[in-house]
């Protein structure tokens, strides 16, 4: 290893765990709060830190120094979906940013420096920037190297040129933050990282191995790693700008078709595909107007041509319609349109099918129910998702045409301690390859499910009601069925019951009922259940 230190501007932001929690989940970080980990304080809020609560100590523990304190699981993902505008409002003043974690991140001092009038201008520069555009307060350290940057943002200060390792020979130990090496040098009698610098490194290297001889030259203030700056996103959108407002769909077509190849040959030129796209347009008097498609292929510049031209012929050819079903076309005509890449993927990630996968007819299809939602709105056409649960209202799921069908609740297993019974024969295995979940009901699913449940009445051979004791026992076999207000029809064949109890721990979602099979006279099958003493008719067999 050899070289010099770079000189480093790092970014920290205090807390930020606890700060990431507050952003995304609404916790607010001015009250006593700890993020947890492994059931151990990973970071606390100033508050708690004033009730005793440290880094380190146990749930119950900090619990018991502050009563008060809000409890949050630390994630991970929450902190950096959280710092992302941190780091991008960073980008604007500076480039060649590394996230060295959530909550920190480094640049090069030399450029901000000398850009922006001296490295304490620049720290201070940065600061007021974060503050403003991003609501955070932050500290910068400047030094010799990402690890004495780091240790030197903790306490706000700018380390000149050279004074790194007198900066770094006074602080402890765990300023390391290896804690296992940490004790055993206090053990000892290492306690400052300039004792531990003054030691030699091949002895260091014997007794430590690779990573104490890491730590040793980080001590020492020879860190010269190189920063690995992250690359900003490219900029995929394309847009243009009308004087004339467009109001004809052929005019749009025109501009539709110009934008599409635009917006294709810039993906081409990153290697890349678009799988979903986003259509923007603004009128001259400032509506918006905005709608996603979405394409299981690789959408090339006649796909994306055709894609904006039915979407604009929609916005453009827009009434009100029989029963409002077609929105109002817009008062004026568009004046910026924009194409916004909202998935791509490299462009050999897709490929068609050879027979039948993505044919013709699939494909034109598929262009047909495309324009319909680009006149109707894409809740205009829905496609059946099937998916896991225990009532056939609960295994299909119906999402627009385009979107991701993805189940629901693809998993076979209930919620943890949820107690499920399932009387008769064992669930099957349909609804597409989906596992089958404990309490389901056997084969065949019914035909017909109905949006809302009809009470209905069932009665035995002599007339009295039929009901169902809390050990789910039948008072007498079913007879006549009476559905509403209608005529009795008499059942010749029953099965059941299957009982579920359902999140019986939270009481405002707890659910208990029994259902049965039922066939009456005329050939017609029911499924029937028994909720509260109530039957109900919730679908029909085929």
């Amino acid at each position: 290893m050899t070289g010099s230190p770079v000189r480093t501007l790092l970014l920290w932001c205090p807390d930020w765990p606890v700060l990431a929690a507050e952003i995304v989940d609404g916790v607010p970080a001015t009250g006593p709060v700890a993020v947890l980990h492994a059931n151990r304080v990973v970071a606390c809020s100033e508050r708690a830190r004033a009730e005793g609560v440290r880094r380190g100590l146990r749930k119950r523990e900090a619990q018991g120094r502050c009563p008060q304190l809000t409890v949050v699981e630390y994630d991970p993902g929450r902190d950096a979906r959280a710092f992302e505008p941190v780091v991008a409002a960073v980008e604007e003043l500076v480039a060649g940013v590394e996230v060295v974690r959530p909550g920190a991140c480094a640049v090069a001092a030399r450029g901000p420096s000398r850009y922006l009038g001296g490295e304490e201008a620049a720290a201070e520069r940065i600061i007021e920037h974060i503050a403003q555009s991003c609501l955070v307060e932050s500290q910068v350290g400047i030094a010799d190297g990402v690890f004495a940057a780091g240790l030197a943002a903790r306490a706000g200060r700018v380390v000149a040129p050279g004074g790194t390792p007198e900066f770094l020979a006074g602080l402890p130990v765990e300023a390391l933050g290896r804690s296992a090496l940490a004790d055993l040098l206090r053990r000892l009698g290492v306690r400052t990282l300039g004792d531990f610098a003054a030691l030699p490194a091949g002895d260091v290297l014997a007794r430590f191995g690779f990573d104490g001889a890491l730590a040793h030259r980080l001590a020492a203030g020879r860190d010269h790693r190189p920063l690995a700056v992250r690359r900003p996103p490219a900029d995929l959108t394309v847009t243009s700008e009308h004087d004339e407002p467009i109001d004809r769909v052929d005019a749009a077509a025109f501009a539709a078709r110009a934008l599409a190849e635009q917006l294709h040959d810039r993906l081409a030129g990153h290697g890349l595909a678009c799988t979903r796209l986003g259509i923007e347009a603004v009128t001259a008097h400032g509506q918006e107007l905005h709608r996603v498609w979405r394409h299981d292929g690789l959408l090339t510049a006649v796909a994306i041509a055709d894609r904006v031209r039915w979407q604009l012929d929609g916005w453009l050819s827009g009434s009100n319609g029989r029963a409002g079903a077609r929105p109002a076309r817009p008062t004026v005509g568009i004046i910026r349109l924009r194409l916004v890449p909202d998935g791509v993927i490299a462009q050999a990630g897709l490929q068609s099918g050879l027979w039948g996968e993505a044919g013709e007819e699939r494909e034109r299809a598929h262009r047909a129910l495309s324009r319909v939602q680009g006149i109707l709105g894409p809740e205009a056409v829905v496609t059946a998702v099937l998916g896991g649960g225990r009532s056939p209202a609960d295994q299909v799921r119906l999402v627009p045409w385009g979107d991701e069908r993805l189940p629901t609740r693809p998993g076979p297993a209930p919620l943890p301690g949820e107690p499920i019974v399932s009387a008769g024969r064992p669930a099957d295995r349909s609804a597409g390859g989906v596992p089958p979940w404990p309490g389901r009901l056997p084969a065949p699913a019914p035909a017909v499910v109905l949006p809302s449940p009809l009470a209905a009445t069932v009665h035995d051979a002599a007339g009295e009601a039929v009901v169902i004791s809390a050990r789910l026992a039948v008072s007498a076999p079913p007879a006549r069925l009476v559905v509403g207000t209608g005529r009795p029809a008499e059942i010749v064949g029953w099965a059941g019951p299957w009982p579920v109890d359902e999140r019986w721990w939270a009481p405002a979602e707890a659910r208990r009922r029994a259902r049965f099979q039922v066939c009456l006279a005329d050939g017609t099958a029911l499924l029937l259940a028994v909720e509260a003493g109530q039957w109900l008719v919730e679908a029909i067999y085929d």
